[in-house]
């Protein structure tokens, strides 16, 4: 009985460690995809990126692409000069690397037809108020970093659990 107990709680704790551990996947456009006619701006408005979040792109390969630009280039919508061709097979991921702005767009004058996307990446999800730490030395990299330090938290806890706690 009391490795069922263990067992379950090892579970939770697993569960747990890898859902708050995994990057969000944002679907460009949601339902409509990356296609022309879509509002991106408008789409991308209410979301904050981070680092190590991924972008997927669905569409047509036989008629669009998505390439990353420079700001230059996706103001003036040219896909002559481009950073990376990251078209595959017409469901291809991004994955937002840095902490900065990115510029997508489709060529083939596609881009005049809304097929361009700006988003500007965060090196981290932004603390609540509530919770944001006071100013301290420490480096961002610390245990003491908020996702950091609840997974060394749940691992103690877990196990107390099992080696102390009887039920």
């Amino acid at each position: 009985m009391m490795k069922v107990r263990m067992v379950t709680v090892m579970v939770v704790v697993v569960g747990f460690l890898t859902t708050s551990a995994a990057a969000k996947l944002y679907k460009v456009g949601d339902d409509q995809g990356w296609n022309p006619n879509v509002n991106y701006t408008r789409w991308s408005a209410d979301k904050e990126f981070n680092v190590g979040e991924w972008l997927i792109f669905n569409f047509d390969k036989r008629y669009y692409n998505v390439l990353e630009v420079n700001k230059t280039s996706y103001d003036s919508c040219n896909d002559q000069v481009f950073i990376t061709n990251i078209t595959r097979g017409g469901r291809d991921v991004f994955e937002l690397k840095e902490a900065r702005p990115y510029y997508f767009l489709s060529s083939g004058g596609y881009c005049y037809h809304g097929m361009k996307l700006a988003l500007v990446v965060q090196e981290h999800p932004p603390l609540a108020p509530a919770m944001a730490p006071a100013a301290s030395n420490a480096s961002p990299n610390s245990l003491t970093s908020s996702p950091q330090m609840s997974i060394v938290s749940l691992i103690v806890i877990s196990i107390a659990l099992m080696t102390n706690f009887s039920w």
